[in-house]
């Protein structure tokens, strides 16, 4: 008798017209029972529809001769007008290489940092100094770049900088025009991030480390290998999967070269070197007025980043069983 209402049991779950009916009930006794966290994530994703989805209708001006008097509607259509000039002109293609350049080195030495820093903190044995060392360098990272900005215009300042005063007191090297040169502008904004975001960065990378299981320290050490091979051979492997999710997934970065930080430190004297996407964008759409051309610029930058992001998501899937969804 058991098994022939099992067998019934089985047949109707496994009815699709049943399953149906089951999964529906399930669903609506699980709405039922968490319908106030439903409520508590209402104002976000009302939020994120207003200024993250409605302005991308905003997108047709890339495809418009847009003038705000005649209205999306009103405005004439060019077609891919403004993207084929996006190419052609020396100013647009200059700054999309500056972009490329200054998130590269961004992207490398912000990986390369934080990593030796945790291996170095790693092996300091006083928590103590391994806690005040690992508050101090994060603490930038919650300073935001209007302050920075101001500290770093007066540190690399000609006239009465710090910097300036060492290299002259110090090597007698003459006052260095640190954010009035291309050359040195990159330098000091590629600087100026990785010391204020590797604290941060540092973090992820002491946690996975922390992971580590003492036996194969141990082990090791039984084995023969002093500090330096334990790490070579024990920590950084532990490092690997999160070092390799991390470098994927700043791919989609490669276009991003940080718009606060540039806006704050950069003077049409570095346009040629220090330009970046963002900041062509907001100069070109908000103090030319040249809504359409701006558009697409962004337009072009978000369509790259999206490909790229989907390109990281699979690498990291693959190269270390990473997933988000």
């Amino acid at each position: 008798m058991k098994g022939k209402v099992s067998g019934y049991n089985e047949g109707v779950l496994q009815n699709p017209k049943e399953k149906r009916k089951q999964n529906s009930y399930l669903a609506s006794f699980n709405f039922k029972q968490t319908w106030p966290l439903h409520l508590l994530v209402l104002p976000v994703i009302i939020f994120a529809i207003i200024f993250n989805y409605l302005p991308m209708f905003g997108n047709i001006m890339a495809f418009q001769d847009y003038k705000p008097w005649e209205g999306f509607f009103g405005s004439q259509w060019v077609g891919l007008k403004h993207f084929q000039a996006l190419f052609e002109f020396d100013d647009s293609v200059q700054v999309i290489w500056n972009t490329f350049i200054i998130s590269v080195l961004k992207i490398i030495f912000g990986l390369a940092v934080p990593i030796v820093m945790a291996l170095l903190l790693n092996e300091v044995r006083k928590m103590s100094v391994k806690r005040s060392i690992q508050t101090m360098v994060y603490l930038p990272h919650f300073l935001s770049w209007v302050i920075l900005g101001g500290i770093l215009i007066d540190i690399l300042s000609v006239n009465g900088g710090i910097v300036n005063r060492l290299l002259e007191t110090i090597f007698n090297i003459e006052p260095i025009f640190f954010l009035g040169d291309g050359d040195w502008f990159r330098t000091v904004l590629v600087t100026s991030d990785i010391w204020k975001e590797f604290g941060f960065s540092m973090i992820v990378y002491l946690a996975s480390i922390s992971g580590v299981n003492p036996d194969l320290y141990e082990a090791a050490e039984m084995d023969g290998a002093n500090r330096f091979k334990q790490t070579l051979h024990v920590t950084l492997p532990a490092m690997l999967p999160i070092i390799i999710v991390i470098s994927t997934l700043q791919l989609g970065n490669i276009l991003n070269a940080g718009f606060d930080q540039v806006f704050n430190l950069y003077n049409p004297l570095v346009y040629d070197k220090g330009d970046v996407i963002d900041t062509y964008v907001y100069r070109m759409g908000l103090e030319n007025g040249n809504f359409s051309f701006a558009t697409a610029v962004g337009l072009f930058k978000s369509v790259i980043s999206f490909v790229l992001i989907v390109v990281a998501y699979r690498l990291a899937f693959k190269l270390a069983n990473y997933r988000i969804f």
